[in-house]
Formats: structure tokens, C-alpha cells, sequence
């Protein structure tokens, strides 16, 4: 009987030791870095809000880099990667080339967010979450909670990117597909879709639309083409909509004019009766609705496959692997 008891107290420690080697995961919390560094949520926030007052755009920058880092493989900080010998990163697929930005915001709240910890702590996938935040707030969107403890991954992938982000040419049911295979739905499209009432964009997203499609006010469509000629000119921006430099309803209020700018935008709301449709006139008519869902369909992108526990690493320099 002893020698039974000796057995399975060794059996025990086995399978604990075992257990405690084992990569762990954890659920994302609001309050992950309260006691390893209440610091470093304020000092994000003083960067973007500085980076914004000196360029109102970079907000609508950051925000876009959330939501092209979530739907590449998850909110791992890919997205900052440069290319190495050993991968090609995100940054020259073809929804990014010459198009995503922000990097050396990126880089100052890395700087400030570890010199208030003392050390390099916050992951940058968490810096990205909590930035695309601040940039809705300071621009007059919801200020809520996110969820936090993600960290970094130590590869990227351009093929990946090219396949996971939804071109501004997709129709709704390919938009709907896309999201709903990074497990979003319907009411996640709609309103994540709106993060276009802030920022520009360039003339090669937007030429086939003003061009060639008929679900657009003409006169809208004029004004559009005198920045945007069928040939050149591909980096000319225009306004997303008439408020670019704050965070409100009036993209939605511009769908129902036909006056969304991407064609991807404009197949949110087709006056059928969908309810896609029903969803674009109800935020339409109700900003607190809008502001109130648009918070939960971030935090929501922001659960897509984070790393936690001892998976991926905290990065030292955000545009490279430690």
C-alpha cells in the first residue's frame, strides 16, 4: 500500500511538472497590465493624441492598422514586421502597398509605453488595439474598454495578407464571407465598415466606382473624378465622407444618398430591404446605437486569435522579431 501511494505521488508530480511546461493561454482583460504597469494605457494615449493634433488623418491610419493586423492570421502585431530573410512580411501586400501607414507613430508609443514601464512589457498587437481606441475617441467616437494581454508573433506573412483582407471591389456577399470566416457577422460588417467615416482614400481604390458603376449620385461621382482621372493620379486622396476628421454617422447617412465613395461601402446599403439595409438606416438615424455597436464589433475583431500566455513574444522594436 505504501509502495501504491509512493507510485501515484510520483505520478502526480509528473503530470503537474508536465502541465506547467506546457505553453499556456489566458483570456484577454481590460485591467492585464493594472498592476505590471498602470502607466503605460496613459502614455499610448498622450502619443495619439499628439500624433493626431499635428495630423488628424493618423487616426483613421491607426485604426486601419488594428483591423489589417486582426484579419491576417489575428491581433498579433504581424502587421509591424519588416521583411527578413526568412519571410516576406505584410507590409507590400497589395491592400497594403503605399497604403498602410502609421508605423512611426507606432515606434514613439513603443518608445514612450516601455519607458514608462521601466522595461517592454505592453506587446505591440496590444499597442495597436489600444491605439485604433484612442484614435476613435480623440476624434469623437466611443472611448471603450480593451481587452488586453495579446502578444507578438514572430512571423508575417504577404500571401496571407493578400488573401485575408477584403479589397474595396467586393461585393456584399464576398464582404459577408470574409467576415464571417474570421468569425464576425453581419452587424460586425455594417459597423466596422463605418470606421470609414474617418481618413482618405487613394484614387486607385475608388476609379472603378466613380467610373463604372450606377448606384452612385452623379453628382458626387463628378466631383470625384476631378481628382481621380481614369489614368494617373492613382495616390490622390479624397475624403472617405464629408466629416473625415471626426468620428460620426454620417457615412451611413451618405449610403443612403449612394454616396459612399468604395464600392465595397455602397454594397452595404442597396434600398432593398436587406438587412444590411436596415442596419445602415437605423445607425443612420441613431449615433448612440452606432457608437454603442461599433464598440463591441471592435472588441469583438479584437478576440480574433490573439496569442496569450507563453505563446509569441513581447517585441522590443515592434518592426522586428526579438
Amino acid at each position: 500500500m505504501a509502495a501504491l501511494r509512493s507510485f501515484l505521488v510520483i505520478i502526480c508530480f509528473v503530470v503537474v511538472a508536465a502541465t506547467s511546461m506546457m505553453p499556456t493561454s489566458a483570456k484577454l482583460s481590460s485591467g492585464f497590465y493594472n498592476k505590471v504597469c498602470p502607466q503605460a494605457l496613459p502614455a499610448i494615449r498622450k502619443v495619439v493624441k499628439r500624433a493626431i493634433s499635428q495630423e488628424p488623418r493618423i487616426g483613421a491610419s491607426l485604426l486601419r492598422l488594428h483591423f489589417h493586423d486582426c484579419f491576417v492570421n489575428g491581433c498579433d502585431g504581424s502587421v509591424l514586421l519588416d521583411d527578413t530573410a526568412n519571410f516576406i512580411g505584410e507590409k507590400t501586400a497589395f491592400p497594403n502597398l503605399n497604403s498602410i501607414r502609421g508605423f512611426n507613430v507606432i515606434d514613439d508609443i513603443k518608445k514612450a509605453v516601455d519607458k514608462a514601464c521601466y522595461k517592454s512589457v505592453v506587446s505591440c498587437a496590444d499597442i495597436l488595439a489600444v491605439a485604433a481606441r484612442d484614435s476613435v475617441s480623440i476624434l469623437g467616437g466611443p472611448d471603450y474598454k480593451v481587452q488586453l494581454g495579446r502578444r507578438d508573433a514572430r512571423n508575417a506573412s504577404v500571401n496571407d495578407a493578400n488573401r485575408n483582407l477584403p479589397p474595396p471591389l467586393f461585393s456584399f456577399s464576398q464582404l459577408l464571407s470574409n467576415f464571417q470566416a474570421h468569425g464576425l457577422n453581419l452587424k460586425d460588417l455594417v459597423v466596422l465598415s463605418a470606421a470609414h467615416t474617418i481618413g482618405l482614400a487613394r484614387c486607385t481604390t475608388f476609379r472603378a466606382r466613380i467610373y463604372n458603376d450606377t448606384n452612385i449620385d452623379p453628382k458626387f461621382a463628378a466631383s470625384a473624378k476631378y481628382n481621380c482621372p481614369t489614368t494617373g493620379g492613382d495616390n490622390n486622396t479624397r475624403p472617405l465622407d464629408s466629416t473625415t476628421r471626426r468620428f460620426d454617422n454620417v457615412y451611413f447617412k451618405a449610403l443612403l444618398q449612394q454616396k459612399g465613395l468604395l464600392h465595397s461601402d455602397q454594397e452595404l446599403y442597396k434600398n432593398n430591404g436587406t438587412d444590411s439595409d436596415k442596419l445602415v438606416l437605423k445607425y443612420s438615424r441613431n449615433s448612440e446605437s452606432f457608437a454603442k455597436d461599433f464598440a463591441n464589433s471592435m472588441i469583438n475583431m479584437g478576440n480574433i486569435k490573439p496569442l496569450t500566455g507563453n505563446n509569441g513574444e513581447v517585441r522590443v522594436n515592434c518592426r522586428k522579431i526579438n
